[in-house]
């Protein structure tokens, strides 16, 4: 789960003064991104205007995208440090490869979550044989100033808990916790991110907490969040302030609901490394290019990313 952007700007995220204590309808655009070499995603945070959302700090939309004559995803070794990457599948299968040793395949529903502490360098990549379709989401977490400087872990959660609403609403909570249900998955700051599937003709409302901000980031179908129709791939920010969403769907879709209390800390984003000035970012660039500190990827068939 890379940044491949080979020109990254340095990018400031963070604190209380961006966040809209008020419910609002921010509707944010995509920016189409080569992802390896045959993968391209829709990268909607960070985005213009709008850094975070809690503590989710990226967020790449991708496929459905028939790979069946095709190599899939294939990402190459690289570095992180400072967050967590979620990776979230709806079709399709992912291996991954870290450097502390870690060697599995993702497969939709199930939770793939690393985090990175201090320093981990993975890889990701489409298995030689693989399904046709393959479709799913990228997230960053960002870590806390306390927890960014652990030692990396992986961990990988076959089995969510999963809310039923009314009117044919099934969520799965994959990080976090949802209307009572909490995640498996390690977390260092209070979130939320959960699948949520709408059956054609439901009309209901979903608990949420008032305290968080939320998003929302359309899978599938054309679902309808606080009365606003979205598009797959699309990205809607709703502020703070709701005790309860709104939502419908005239046809079978599915989001994903990012949220969080909102991050208080300033972060400095770059490439695949979060800090908090420049000068750990330029130290994390210079260890990644001289092979110390991140370990190695074993298994993969290439070299890794330069930075």
């Amino acid at each position: 789960m890379s940044n491949l952007d080979t020109r990254p700007a340095p990018t400031v995220c963070g604190g209380r003064q961006d966040v809209t204590a008020q419910p609002v309808r921010e509707l944010l655009a995509a920016k189409q991104v080569p992802l390896g070499e045959s993968t391209v995603v829709r990268r909607l945070l960070p985005n213009f205007g709008r850094r975070m959302v809690g503590a989710w700090c990226f967020v790449d939309h991708y496929g459905p995208d028939d790979i069946a004559q095709e190599p899939g995803m294939q990402v190459p070794p690289h570095p992180h440090m400072g967050l967590q990457t979620v990776s979230w599948l709806h079709d399709g299968e992912v291996l991954h490869r870290d450097s502390v040793g870690s060697l599995q395949t993702v497969r939709p529903g199930e939770l793939g979550l690393m985090t990175s502490g201090r320093a981990i360098a993975h890889s990701e990549e489409s298995p030689r044989e693989h399904a046709r379709l393959l479709h799913g989401a990228q997230l960053w977490v960002a870590l806390p100033d306390g927890d960014r400087h652990i030692a990396p872990m992986w961990e990988h959660h076959a089995e969510l808990p999963r809310v039923t609403g009314g009117g044919g609403l099934r969520a799965t909570v994959v990080l976090g916790e949802l209307d009572g249900a909490a995640s498996p998955g390690t977390t260092f700051t209070p979130l939320t991110g959960a699948d949520i599937a709408l059956a054609a003709g439901t009309d209901t409302r979903l608990p949420v907490r008032p305290d968080f901000e939320y998003a929302a980031l359309t899978m599938s179908g054309e679902p309808e969040v606080d009365g606003v129709r979205l598009a797959p791939g699309s990205l809607l920010y709703l502020g703070c302030g709701r005790a309860e969403l709104p939502l419908r769907a005239d046809v079978d879709s599915a989001f994903m609901l990012l949220g969080g209390e909102p991050f208080e800390e300033k972060i400095v984003m770059w490439w695949n490394f979060i800090g908090r000035s420049h000068d750990e970012i330029s130290q994390a660039r210079e260890d990644w290019t001289s092979g110390s500190r991140f370990g190695e990827v074993h298994g993969y068939d290439g070299g890794p990313l330069p930075a």
